[in-house]
Order: structure tokens, then sequence, then C-alpha cells
């Protein structure tokens, strides 16, 4: 069932649902992803890593690797500059330390988990490359590791970074430890709120990593030529992210490094960040041949960025008629080998669904003998967001309270400001909880073993640089040039933003991802943006095209602009006693050559005015009694769209990201051993969800549009991914009588459950 209301009679293109502009190339096979790339001569790139979780590398001998017939480079971290720790970057929602993702990129002095890149050779063959590989000898000093977040938290745990030192504490700290910083949100006054509660709730909730699992592994080629420029083409979800970080990384001008956008095979966050582009440029340039990186699927697990394991307390006041009055959250997150965890925005999003008077949150980076963490859809707000409305869920049954009640009450209304100081404007938390409240699911009947679980989600949505052109072509077509890659369909939303603001037919307009050369910067396709942000910008340079249009017609026949109208393609003639025919656009476009010029506008924009969006989730699941094993039986999301541009893929998105939650809440971990080395890392045994464990998901698209966009878009892509955990605990529940505050739920942990006492 896909609900929406109505959108504005005035809209032609915007809120229909044409054909994406890459769809035929991707069923058909045709579509070039990374992995597809060729060049003549070109090596192949593999890269040694470290068996040991925590080791110092005392030496590595490559001349052996060297010497085999078809090796033709051999690097290290000896064959990058060794960067300051001032050098940063920015990418995604933060700045990066460029020194941590250099050495995370290639081991320096010591190796920091299982799978952490030490040395990488470049060979005519892939086979000759594995060869290479077990002749590099690699002298290992190993050394305590540490895996879990609170033992790493402990004074005398293994010390990753004798550097290190809590950033962000009242005070500076004189020992080292693996606290990489300490982070706050506060208001009102905590002690006052909890004394005039008639119940306080306390609870300890933990998750474990998880992967993003896109289906394409991360894969790049790279070439350097003589003169010192270089090319890469690469899977990501930011080529001048690619460009910067890189840049940086190798110590290279960023000019003199064009990287060029492959299609790309999902993200989910974990593609905004580098891990081979740096790796193949240097062996490009070492071997003065093209050289291609393709990771396995071992690899993406152990060396590229699950999201955090957390540890969250929550602790919560409310009255007797349900009003929460004071809240307490402190969230330890993990943030593998450096540091860099999504932990501030847990602080920011944890409780800024509801109207809290007294709150704090606060949060802990924390260091381990695990692979970086990296992005994963809403950083952060998924684990939060479990842990609280796990807690509010709870309350609810002491209260004696319908859960949807509970929420009804403390939701957050236009005009209320968040815990992290931002006003709320133009949201629709309180429409999207009615629009599950009047869905046929809320009061649908359930079976034994049955049970039913609600949970709330909210992200901020993002705005930031974007740059586009817009051309008309002479036979009046349009071009249409972004710099972020499509991940969810911006080429389609792109293209139909534009037809819709130059009154041309969809077919007409045709969307290209350009390189970094081809238009300017761009931020990464993240934090759900590029609607937003690339739209602004997109009918900005439409709206300036239309005023040339005018001019343009005006020229043509003698007139000022301003007697000039122009929609649905054609430019009419509204000057007195002039019986001009209206031009079409593609006449006018042909004739620019000699009225001034090709019709062309770049924009480029700092995008702000977003709005955050809320979903509401509920979740039907029936839980086997003698095994524990959780099938879901139905699933409903709400969410606040903003207005849909392509209802499809916002449709996709939503159910998309409830799959995701789906497979954290119920399956998905990363399993370590004693020795720190993960024991799950492919798919047989990291168990995602596939069609066949999940009902369809119906989806119900709440439009409370956003004024500052001419269309009303708010971004959609993360919030999906934030209310499943808690709304399948929930459920679960609901149906077993008993609390499970740790994730997954598995069948053992479950069956535990239902048979402890």
């Amino acid at each position: 069932m896909n609900d929406m209301k109505p959108i504005k009679p005035d809209f032609k293109i915007v809120g229909t649902r044409p054909v994406r502009p890459d769809g035929v190339d991707k069923v058909t096979g045709k579509a070039a992803y990374a992995a597809d790339m060729a060049m003549p001569g070109m090596l192949h790139g593999r890269i040694k890593r470290s068996p040991h979780a925590h080791a110092r590398i005392v030496s590595i001998d490559t001349r052996k690797a060297l010497a085999l017939k078809g090796v033709k480079a051999v690097i290290t971290a000896e064959d990058f500059p060794e960067l300051d720790p001032s050098i940063v970057a920015a990418g995604g929602e933060a700045h990066h330390n460029m020194a941590n993702y250099s050495a995370n990129c290639m081991a320096r002095g010591k190796a920091l988990y299982e799978g952490h890149a030490v040395a990488a050779v470049a060979a005519t063959s892939p086979s000759i490359a594995r060869q290479a590989l077990e002749l590099i000898e690699v002298v290992y000093e190993p050394m305590p590791h540490v895996t879990d977040l609170l033992e790493a938290m402990k004074p005398d745990a293994p010390l990753l970074h004798d550097n290190m030192f809590t950033q962000g504490l009242p005070e500076t700290p004189t020992k080292a430890s693996n606290i990489a910083k300490f982070f706050k949100q506060e208001r009102g006054n905590l002690e006052e709120g909890f004394a005039s509660a008639d119940l306080v709730f306390e609870q300890r909730y933990t998750t474990q990593p998880v992967h993003q699992g896109y289906i394409e592994p991360h894969a790049c080629v790279a070439s350097v030529s003589a003169d010192g420029q270089a090319m890469v083409w690469c899977s990501s979800q930011g080529q001048f992210m690619v460009r910067d970080f890189s840049a940086k990384i190798v110590g290279m001008n960023q000019a003199d490094l064009r990287v060029v956008p492959a299609e790309i095979g999902g993200g989910f966050g974990g593609k905004t960040v580098v891990y081979l582009e740096p790796l193949a440029i240097v062996l490009s340039r070492k071997a003065g041949r093209p050289v291609k990186i393709v990771m396995s699927r071992d690899e993406v697990f152990r060396a590229t960025g699950p999201t955090s394991a957390s540890v969250m307390d929550v602790k919560i006041g409310v009255m007797k008629d349900g009003r929460i009055v004071a809240g307490d959250v402190d969230c330890k997150f993990q943030a593998g080998g450096f540091t860099g965890s999504p932990v501030m925005a847990a602080t920011m999003t944890a409780l800024a669904s509801y109207d809290v008077p007294h709150c704090r949150v606060t949060g802990w980076d924390i260091v381990t003998n695990t692979p970086k963490v990296a992005a994963y859809r809403a950083p952060a707000a998924p684990n939060a967001a479990f842990a609280v409305e796990s807690a509010l869920d709870e309350i609810a049954r002491e209260l004696g309270m319908d859960p949807m009640t509970l929420r009804e009450i403390n939701a957050v209304r236009n005009g209320m400001t968040a815990i992290y100081g931002a006003p709320l404007q133009h949201i629709g938390l309180v429409e999207t909880l009615d629009a599950i409240k009047q869905h046929p699911h809320y009061e649908a009947p359930l079976g034994p073993n049955q049970g039913r679980g609600l949970a709330v989600g909210f992200w901020f949505n993002g705005g930031g640089e974007s740059s586009v052109t817009v051309s008309i072509n002479p036979d009046g077509t349009v071009s249409v040039a972004t710099g972020t890659p499509d991940i969810g369909g911006s080429r389609a939303s792109s293209a139909m933003m534009v037809a819709e603001a130059l009154g041309v037919p969809y077919e007409k307009v045709r969307p290209i991802v350009a390189d970094t050369a081809s238009v300017g910067f761009n931020e990464i396709t993240g934090g759900s943006r590029v609607t937003f942000s690339n739209g602004l910008a997109l009918v900005r340079a439409s709206e300036q095209l239309v005023d040339e249009i005018r001019l343009r017609a005006g020229l043509i026949w003698d007139v000022p602009a301003d007697q000039v109208a122009y929609a649905d393609g054609i430019a009419t003639c509204l000057a007195p006693d002039r019986a001009e025919t209206p031009l079409l656009l593609g006449e006018i476009a042909d004739k620019a050559a000699h009225f001034g010029g090709p019709l062309s506008k770049e924009v480029a924009l700092n995008a702000d005015g977003v709005a955050p969006c809320f979903g509401v989730h509920l979740c039907d699941v029936e839980v086997d009694p003698d095994t524990g094993n959780v099938t879901v039986l139905r699933y409903t999301a709400a969410q606040d769209v903003g207005r849909a541009i392509h209802p499809s893929y916002v449709e996709g998105q939503i159910q998309g990201g409830a799959a995701q939650g789906i497979g954290w809440a119920l399956n998905e971990e990363y399993v370590f051993n004693a020795k720190g080395q993960m024991e799950n890392s492919g798919f047989l045994d990291y168990r995602m969800p596939i069609a066949s464990d999940l009902p369809m998901i119906d989806t119900i698209m709440v439009e409370v549009p956003n004024p500052v966009h001419p269309y009303g878009v708010k971004g959609v892509g993360e919030v999906p991914i934030v209310p499943p955990l808690a709304a399948v605990a929930n459920a679960v529940r609901d149906a077993i009588g008993k609390r499970i505050c740790d994730l997954p739920l598995s069948p053992t942990r479950i069956h535990a459950a239902m048979t402890a006492g």
C-alpha cells in the first residue's frame, strides 16, 4: 500500500514516476562500474594485510616480491608522505584528520586491526600479484589487543595510540587512553527535572558493529602520467572527496588529480572515505602504468568501515500523565583503529523527537583494534533511537499507556528548539504519527506468539555545497551536469526538477554525473543532501535560463524581454501590435550563436534552509517458542518526505532503509575471536536479510513541504533506517513478554530470554 497526499495540481512533472535515465543500461548490464574499467598496459594491484589485531611492524622485506617476474611495483608506508595531524579535509558531515586516513590506508609503524594494509603490489596479472604478496616478508611484534569498547575504556587497557588524550573534557587529561573525545548536549536543570518526575526509568542498551553491505566491493583504476598528472576511476559517494583526500595522502596538487565517478553499486555511507585510491595512485606513479585494485568480499568486511558498536545508558523521568520531564542518555561508541565514530550525532539525535525540558546527552568516542568505522545511513541515529525508543516502550507499559499516546504527548512540534540549539521548522512528526494511527495495520489483530512494536526516528538532513551546469542544446534538448554520484535516483530527480522549471518534457533532459574537472566542487552524496542542495542549484540555473530565453527571444523579435512570455518550452511575444509567431525553445537555441552565444548557466551554492525529517515505523513479528526465531509478518513505515519529487524512489528509500534496519535488529553483527580476528567475513556467515526474510514493506508518504525549496524538498534517505531497530525490538518484547536490551535479537538470545526463570 503506497499512500500519498495529492501533488499540487500546477506541477506537471514533479510527483510523477518516469523511467530513470540510467535504468536501461543497468538492467541490460551495460552500466560501467569501477571494476569494469580496463586500460592498455594496465597492472593489477593487491594488498597485503595484517593477520594480527594489534602488532608493531618491525620490518618489511619486499626484495623477493620485486624479483618475481611480472611484478612492477611494491609499496609500503615509506612511499607516502608523513602527514602532520593538523592537516584535515572535509568529507560528509565532518572534517577528517588526514594523518589518520593515510595510516588507515597503509599502516605506519603499527597494524591496528586484522586486515590493516601493510604493503601493496602491482603486477601484470592477478595471480602474479597474489604470489608477490606471499613473498613480502613482514616481521611483526604482536601486542595485546582490545576489541570490546567497554574494555577499551579501562585504565589498564592496551593502548592503541600513545599520544591520544581525551578531548572535550573540562580538564585535559595527563594520561593517554583509548577515549578519543567526549561530547555533551544539554539544556534545563537535570536534577530539577528528575526530582519532579513521578516515574524514573533506567536501562542499558547495546548494539554490535554492522556493515553497510553494499553489493559492489570497493574498486578503482589509477593512471599517473610522466608529467605527474593523474586520473582515477572509482566507486565512491563523492569524486571530489576522493580527489581531496587522495591528493593530501599522496602529496600532490588537487588540480593534478582528476577523478571520474563510475556507476556505484551501493554505498549507504560506506563509500564516503578512501581505501584503495591513494594506493593505486602511488603504485601507478612507481610502475609508470595504470593500476587496478578490486577488493574481495573478505577484504571489504575486514578492512572497510562498519558502523560502531555502542553502549547506551538511558534514564528518563516522566509524569503519570505521560509527559517526559527529564532525560539523561550516555552514548559510548566504537571508532575502530582511529578516532572518528559518529557519536556526536548520537548526542544530537537521541532525544530530538521529543520535547524534553530538562535533558543531557553525552557521548564517548573510543578506539579499539577493529576496522575504522565509516558512516552508515543516519550515522549513530539508529543506535540512539534503539535505546530511547525501547525505553519509551517500557515506560508506556509501566504507565499503562498506549505507546502511540506517549509519543503523541511528547512529540516535537513546529517552532520548538532541538537539544542542539536549532529551531525545528516545517516538521511533520505529529502528522506522521497520525498517519500510522489511521493505517489499517495499527488496529489489525495479532495471533499467538505475535507482537507489535512502534518506534520513531529523526535525521537532520543536509544542505552543503553543490555546483551544477544546465545547458540548452540547439535542438531544444537540455544537458544537465551535476557532481554528486547517483545512488538513489538523483539523476532522475535532477532531470525532473529542470524539466519542471524549464517547462520541457522530462525525456528532453539528459543528466550526467561529471568528473572533478568538468563541474565545480560538490560535497559527497550523503546526509540526505543531494536532492535538496542540487535541486536548489538546478532550479536557480533553470530560472536564470528562462530569463535568458526571454531575453534572446526579445532580441530575435527586437522587443524588450519584459514583453516576452515563456511557458512550456514556447516563447510568446506580448508586444502590442506585433503578430510574431511563437518560438519553440529549440528555435531560440538554434539561433544562439547570433544572439549572445550558448544558452548555458552554471550555479554554485552552499545550500541552507534544510528541514529535518521524521519517520514512524510499525512492525509485527511472530516468535517461534521452540527456537526463538523471529519472523517479520508485517511492516509499515510512514515518513514526512517534504514533497516526493519521484514517489517511486522515495518509496524505495523507505523500504530499503527498513530492510537494512530489520537486518541490524535481528541478525547482523561482527564476530571476533580471541585473537581479534573477524570470523564471519562473508555473506554466508554475516547474515543480511534477503527477500524471503521480509514481508512487503508498506510506505506512507506524508508531505509537509519545506518552503525554502521551490518544490518543497526534504532529504529522505537517512530516516528510514533509524526506527527499525527499536520497532523490531519492541515487537519482540510484545510477543515474548520480556525485554532484550542487546542487539542482534538472534534466536539463541531470544530463546535464552524466553526460558530464563
